[in-house]
């Protein structure tokens, strides 16, 4: 599992030892039927990070390796203490690379055992905005669509994602569906990507304007007549406030720099059968939430709700789905409200805790959670399966705020963020866990060891519940995972989620089931359809609603002293901080993708072996000393450049899963969902390295240097 598409692996063992030998599709699997992408076949065989064997704790300013008893006793010492008194004392920061059953119990542990709001699955990362638009739309979050439903597609829009790097298994149905006669493939990105390569049409908004960009679809959509009336007057409600809110269509298409003639070419991709993908391009932005939900009423306001056709945001993680229904984070299991006093008391119940102990709200997201490091009341941080030292942004802040807190780190292998843990646990991976995962389009599926466990590694699950009894004894009278699947399962009847129905024999048998399956005989299709084809909602009323936000401003735009716009993205062979791809030791400077024009303006000379893709080959230019510094009001980093004429003039593209990258990205959120604003900030680019190439606030010695904007 490397990604949400949730390809079903065959993995063997090693003839003598531990670890996976070979890894294959699987043939059987009702989801990828025997497809597999090469990166998820070689970090599960092969990955290239240093694997965590020994438990770790410091002495002395160091890590040394002792004994898991001293471990366990050192971990519950620290953050017991700092729950004392107060439960929000504690932070946990879980992950999408979990199994369902470690997604829950961690949830358990952290609403139930300690009572902390502080506490992040890691979806606010990359999903919050794309959920909370599903809330408020449709009263219940997850897509409504299907893999079954890319082949029914006419046109696929692609917006502000790029699956044939992020998710190639999925992007190949998606690719060969547009190749039909009369379909075609449409990419929204500023950057000319992958995906835009092998588009029909390629539209490049100015960085940061998608929201913009798709009201002036909307409103283009309602000065042409093209709106759906009778399937808006059936299934929705709120149409009318969103028109009178939309701009004209010209001036919000200006805004977003593109020509009315593109506004129409999207529109007129909306009349036919259509499927809009998005991905962190549009969640990743303080006007995520808006934008998801903008494209969302595109699809409403044509009828594009139904099979073949809707709204499909494009996960991240392996199990950032599970995580969205396990774990507590922003609804109790199975999508009950958070805020429900009755599900509130529902929960205390199964879980045998007062009601009271259970925080009143679902917290902030891994932003505001390491903020309150800095005056209370957060004093000790637990974090499973992540690495916020290199996946959040403002990273230099964020080194400094794990310094000041007691740092418990459980991960299969040596991120940057072990660096600053008091304790280190090492955990099992994938093929060395059993349990569930969850994909994007809400399927269930069975995960399995192919090998036996090291002697001092323990697996997620395992590690969670022994803390969690030790913290909050009776927390986990279960702790096997087909007993925790079946508790948390158990808590899903009943709710849009309900995942009661699926055993561990029932995925045996069938290989994956998607929610909702209320029994042992069904299973979720295209959701909120009713039969003989009607519709009906989470909401309120049972209507899916329209949005009524307004176009906003950039969380940080340019200046004279910061003239360039950065985006970030993955690469091919990155994933989930490139921890199982790129080594113990990462290469000291990022590639920077930069248009020639561009490069010129700052006076920036790359070096001369520099092309587009030239860390295809891993390590094939590892030596290529920094010939740039790029800084932000945040830091500055040395970057390699690298001409590339697929990147417009004013923006610089970094790998987002590179260490270094995030010292120089925005901590600001989006307001509704907290998600970081990871794509776009200002920034500027300056002949050579700086004048220290280590983790650190920037020189003041740097200079702007450049002329021009975004």
């Amino acid at each position: 599992m490397r990604c949400a598409v949730g390809c079903g692996h065959l993995q063997l063992g090693v003839d003598s030892g531990y670890g996976v030998g070979s890894v294959r599709g699987d043939v059987a699997h009702p989801v990828n039927r025997g497809l597999a992408c090469q990166r998820g076949i070689r970090e599960s065989a092969d990955p290239d990070g240093e694997w965590l064997t020994r438990p770790l704790v410091r002495e002395d300013g160091d890590l040394h390796p002792t004994t898991w008893d001293v471990a366990l006793d050192r971990a519950v010492t620290g953050l017991g203490a700092a729950a004392v008194g107060d439960p929000d004392g504690v932070a946990v920061l879980g992950s999408g690379q979990q199994t369902n059953e470690a997604a829950y119990a961690l949830g358990k542990l952290a609403r139930g055992g300690l009572g902390t709001r502080f506490y992040d699955a890691n979806t606010t990362l990359c999903m919050a905005s794309a959920v909370r638009a599903y809330y408020d739309a449709f009263g219940s979050d997850a897509p409504p669509c299907t893999y079954e439903d890319i082949d029914g597609a006419a046109t696929h829009v692609v917006w502000g994602a790029n699956p044939a790097v992020a998710h190639p298994v999925m992007f190949r149905w998606i690719a060969e569906s547009a190749r039909t006669d009369g379909s075609r493939l449409v990419v929204v990105d500023p950057v000319a990507t992958e995906t835009a390569d092998v588009a029909d049409d390629h539209v490049a908004p100015d960085p940061g304007t998608d929201l913009a960009l798709a009201r002036a679809v909307l409103a283009r959509v309602v000065e042409r007549g093209d709106v759906e009336r009778a399937f808006v007057a059936e299934a929705t409600t709120g149409f009318e406030t969103l028109a009178d809110r939309l701009p004209d269509s010209e001036a919000a298409a200006a805004e977003a720099g593109v020509d009315a003639g593109t506004v129409d070419l999207l529109a007129d991709a909306l009349a036919d059968p259509t499927l809009v993908y998005w991905g962190m391009g549009v969640n990743q932005s303080v006007q995520g939430t808006d934008t998801a939900a903008a494209l969302i009423d595109m699809c409403l306001a044509t009828g594009n709700l139904g099979p073949g056709t809707g709204p499909f945001s494009l996960t991240g993680q392996a199990n950032s789905m599970g995580t969205r229904i396990c774990s507590s984070k922003g609804s109790w299991p199975g999508q009950r409200p958070f805020d429900d006093p009755a599900e509130r008391r529902l929960i205390a119940e199964a879980w045998d805790v007062p009601v009271d102990r259970l925080p009143d709200d679902t917290g902030p997201g891994p932003v505001g959670t390491l903020e309150a490091v800095d005056d209370g009341p957060v004093e000790a941080v637990y974090a499973v399966a992540t690495n916020p030292v290199a996946g959040m942004p403002d990273a230099t802040a964020v080194r400094e705020r794990l310094d000041d807190a007691f740092l418990v780190v459980q991960d299969a292998f040596h991120t940057e963020t072990v660096d600053h843990a008091d304790v280190v646990l090492p955990a099992a991976t994938w093929g060395e866990s059993d349990g569930t995962t969850t994909n994007m389009e809400r399927r269930v599926s069975r995960v399995r060891p192919a090998t036996d466990l090291p002697p001092d590694v323990r697996t997620d699950l395992d590690t969670i519940t022994t803390l969690g009894e030790r913290l909050a004894p009776g927390l986990f009278p279960a702790s096997d995972p087909e007993a925790v699947f079946e508790e948390f399962a158990a808590l899903t009847a009943g709710t849009p989620a309900d995942c009661s129905g699926i055993s561990y024999d029932r995925l045996d048998e069938a290989g994956a089931v998607r929610w909702p399956a209320p029994d042992a005989l069904s299973e979720g299709g295209y959701r909120y359809r009713t039969d003989p084809g009607g519709w009906e909602f989470e909401t309120p009323s049972g209507l899916a609603r329209f949005s009524s936000a307004v176009d906003g401003d950039l969380a940080e735009p340019t200046d004279d002293d910061y003239p360039l716009t950065l985006t970030t993205a993955r690469e091919a062979d990155g994933y989930n901080t490139g921890v199982r791809s790129r080594g113990g030791a990462s290469e000291p400077a990022p590639r920077a993708r930069v248009h020639p024009d561009t490069l010129a303006e700052a006076g920036v000379e790359p070096p001369a072996t520099a092309d587009r893709g030239a860390d295809a080959d891993r390590g094939a230019d590892a030596d290529r000393e920094a010939a740039a510094t790029l800084g932000s009001r945040r830091g500055a980093i040395p970057v390699r450049p690298e001409p590339d004429p697929a990147v417009p003039t004013g923006l610089v593209w970094l790998p987002i899963h590179h260490p270094r990258t995030n010292e120089v990205t925005l901590p600001a959120t989006d307001p509704k969902s907290d998600e970081p604003n990871l794509k776009q900030c200002a920034v500027r680019l300056t002949p050579g390295a700086p004048e220290e190439a280590v983790p650190g606030r920037e020189p003041a010695a740097v200079d702007a240097g450049v002329s021009g904007g975004d």
